[in-house]
């Protein structure tokens, strides 16, 4: 049986991070948004006794909370999920830091200085990885956008198949910078669409409310191995497809 380490003395920004139950189980909820105790047992293959053990725990400190959901005959279901505090825990890379140098910037410069600046970042970020992933299939491009994103502290996970895929970032890593400055939204679908040879359209965003951002992608540029073979019709190319960056 599962034994919970004892929450005294541990700073509560490294809980998400640490590897112990508690931390996988903040992540996963993270994850799924909202989901029940079996759904989080059955995910972290541990005993539904140990996933409520340490669930309580996490309640005790104002890091999950849950609702009561009825689904017709039978006891209710609780389903849990993160409270604010909780996710104030996941990384905000250097979003303090960044605001204060945007506000020197827009004393300086206007806000359209501050926007220029975190739109050049994009622009140079598309350059260096247009290179590194020009020879890669579009699925494996996608793969490897993710784990950019994922070690900047975005949370992402991505799907695909050779025509399109599926882009979810669980966490904003500069959510306070993007609440001032929503320009940079629509940069990083820009960024995306460029890298990943691909028409992007955002279905879910979280300044709007929801709990991630979420990408349909349609490939449009073509592996090495689909550009070497041999064409059974002509070529078709449709110059300029527009970004889909709706609810920015």
């Amino acid at each position: 049986m599962e034994t919970a380490t004892p929450l005294a003395g541990v700073s509560l920004a490294n809980l998400v991070h640490r590897r112990d139950l508690r931390g996988a189980i903040l992540a996963e909820l993270k994850r799924a948004r909202r989901t029940t105790a079996k759904a989080l047992a059955s995910q972290l293959h541990v005993s539904l006794n140990a996933v409520r053990h340490h669930l309580k725990e996490l309640e005790t400190q104002a890091l999950v909370e849950y609702e009561r959901r009825h689904q017709g005959v039978g006891a209710p279901a609780f389903v849990y999920r993160l409270t604010p505090t909780a996710e104030a825990l996941f990384p905000r890379r250097y979003e303090a830091t960044l605001n204060e140098l945007l506000d020197h910037v827009v004393e300086r410069e206007g806000r359209a200085g501050a926007v220029s600046v975190l739109e050049a970042r994009y622009a140079t970020l598309t350059r260096r990885l247009q290179g590194e992933l020009a020879s890669v299939a579009p699925a494996e491009r996608l793969a490897a956008v993710a784990r950019l994103l994922t070690e900047e502290g975005y949370m992402a996970e991505a799907s695909a198949t050779t025509s399109s895929g599926i882009l979810v970032e669980h966490n904003c890593a500069i959510q306070a910078v993007a609440e001032r400055f929503p320009e940079i939204c629509a940069a990083e679908a820009r960024f995306l669409a460029a890298v990943l040879g691909a028409e992007v359209d955002r279905r879910e965003h979280i300044l709007s409310g929801c709990s991630a951002c979420e990408y349909r992608v349609r490939f449009t540029s073509p592996s090495p191995a689909e550009e070497a073979a041999p064409s059974a019709r002509p070529s078709e190319h449709t110059p300029d497809a527009p970004i889909s960056t709706e609810n920015v």
